[in-house]
C-alpha cells in the first residue's frame, strides 16, 4: 500500500525519496575526494618528515659521491631535454602545490630530447647518467626551476650552462619526483622545516572543508511544479514563453497600408453633380494649434517585474541584484536553483557559475572551477 500524506498524494514522498537519493550520492563524491586528497597530504607529510638518504644507494651507480653527499632517490628511465630558445626560469622555491594537477605525455612546444638514462637525486645535485655522459645541476649553483604544469617536464638554469635544460619523466612518477626534488633543495638550504610548515598548513585547512551530511529533505518540502514533466526548469521555460508572445505581439504594427491604398482605389470617384457635404454644426470654433498635428497615445501601464534581476523566482528572497551575500543556503535551495553536483561540498558563499550552475565556492581561487568560472554572486 502506497504512503501517501494527510492530502492522500503519494507524489510528495516520491519527490523526497528522489532528492534524499541525489543529496546523498552528491555528498559520497564529494566525502571521497575528500578523503583522497587528506590521504595524499598526510602521505606528503609523513615522507617529509622521514626522508633520508644513505652513501650506501650510489653503490653500484657510475657516479662519484662526494665525501658527504648522500643519494635519496633513483629514478631508472628519465630523458634530457633543452630548450630551443633563450627563457628566464623563475627562483627555485619551496613552494608545495595544493593538489597535484593532472599531467599528460607530451614533449611541449620548444623542447627537444637530446639523450636518456638513469636520475639520481642527492642531497647536492640533481644527475642524468645518459648514454651521451653526465649531466649535473648543482643546487648551489641553480638559479632557476620550473615544472610544467601540463607535462611531466622539469626545467632548471644553472650558473655554469647557457641553454636551459631539465628532464621528462613518465607521467606516473613525476609528481613524486617534483617533490622529493623539493626536499633534497630544501635540505641543501637547511629549509625542512619550512616544508613541513607547509604541509601542516595545507592539512589543516583542508581538514576545514570536510563535506557535511545534507539536510534531509521531507514530503512537506515537495512544491507544485514537481508534478510537472521536468521540474522547475519546465515551469521556468513556460514562464519565458508566456513573456515573449504578448511582447511579440505588442511589437507588431497593427495597421496594413497595402490594404488602406486598395480601399481607396476601389472607392468610386466622387461626379461631378455630387452633392457638396452638409456644413458642420454651429458651436464654438476650436483654435488650430500651430505647427503640424501629431497623435499621441499615452502607454499603457505595465505591471512591474519581481525585483530579482534574472535569478528565477524563489521564496527565499534570493537574487542577482545586492543586498547580503548568502553562506548558509536553506534546505530548499536546490528546489529553485540549478545546483552544481558538488553544491553542498562547498565552502563559501553563494555564486552563479558562467554555466548556469549555483555553487556555495565564492571567494575562494576555485570558486567554479569546473562550470567555467563565476558570472556573479547571488544576494538575499
Amino acid at each position: 500500500m502506497a504512503r501517501t500524506d494527510s492530502t492522500g498524494s503519494t507524489w510528495r514522498y516520491r519527490w523526497a525519496h528522489r532528492q534524499n537519493e541525489r543529496r546523498r550520492r552528491v555528498f559520497r563524491g564529494a566525502e571521497n575526494a575528500w578523503r583522497r586528497r587528506d590521504d595524499e597530504l598526510r602521505r606528503l607529510r609523513t615522507l617529509a618528515e622521514e626522508f633520508q638518504g644513505s652513501a650506501a644507494a650510489g653503490v653500484g651507480l657510475p657516479l662519484e659521491l662526494a665525501p658527504d653527499e648522500v643519494v635519496f632517490w633513483v629514478l631508472p628511465a628519465a630523458q634530457l631535454v633543452e630548450v630551443r630558445h633563450t627563457t628566464v626560469l623563475p627562483a627555485p622555491d619551496l613552494t608545495i602545490a595544493p593538489e597535484a594537477a593532472t599531467l599528460r605525455p607530451r614533449r611541449p612546444d620548444g623542447v627537444r630530447v637530446t639523450d636518456a638514462g638513469m636520475a639520481v637525486i642527492t642531497n647536492r645535485r640533481l644527475v642524468l647518467l645518459g648514454g651521451r655522459g653526465r649531466r649535473d645541476w648543482a643546487y648551489g649553483k641553480m638559479t632557476g626551476l620550473a615544472h610544467d604544469p601540463h607535462a611531466p617536464v622539469t626545467l632548471m638554469q644553472v650558473l655554469d650552462r647557457r641553454r636551459t635544460s631539465g628532464l621528462m619523466l613518465p607521467v606516473d612518477v613525476a609528481a613524486d619526483f617534483r617533490f622529493k626534488l623539493t626536499l633534497a633543495f630544501a635540505d641543501a638550504i637547511e629549509q625542512r622545516g619550512a616544508v613541513l610548515d607547509q604541509l601542516d598548513e595545507a592539512i589543516a585547512e583542508h581538514a576545514q572543508l570536510k563535506p557535511f551530511r545534507p539536510v534531509i529533505a521531507t514530503p512537506g518540502q515537495a512544491r507544485a511544479f514537481a508534478l510537472v514533466p521536468g521540474g522547475r526548469r519546465t515551469v521556468a521555460v513556460a514562464a519565458g514563453i508566456a513573456l515573449l508572445v504578448p511582447a511579440a505581439l505588442l511589437d507588431t504594427d497593427p495597421a496594413d497600408p497595402t490594404g488602406a491604398e486598395v480601399a481607396v482605389a476601389a472607392t468610386a470617384a466622387p461626379s461631378a453633380t455630387a452633392t457638396p457635404p452638409a456644413p458642420p454644426p454651429a458651436g464654438p470654433r476650436v483654435p488650430a494649434a500651430s505647427g503640424p498635428r501629431r497623435a499621441t497615445a499615452s502607454p499603457a501601464p505595465t505591471p512591474e517585474r519581481e525585483r530579482r534581476c534574472g535569478a528565477p523566482a524563489n521564496p527565499m528572497g534570493y537574487d542577482f541584484c545586492g543586498g547580503n551575500r548568502v553562506r548558509k543556503p536553506a534546505a530548499e535551495i536546490c528546489d529553485w536553483f540549478d545546483c552544481a553536483p558538488d553544491f553542498w561540498a562547498g565552502r563559501g558563499y553563494l555564486v552563479q557559475c558562467r554555466d548556469g550552475a549555483v555553487s556555495l565556492t565564492g571567494g575562494r581561487r576555485d570558486a567554479c572551477a569546473e562550470h567555467d568560472g563565476v558570472r556573479r554572486t547571488v544576494w538575499s
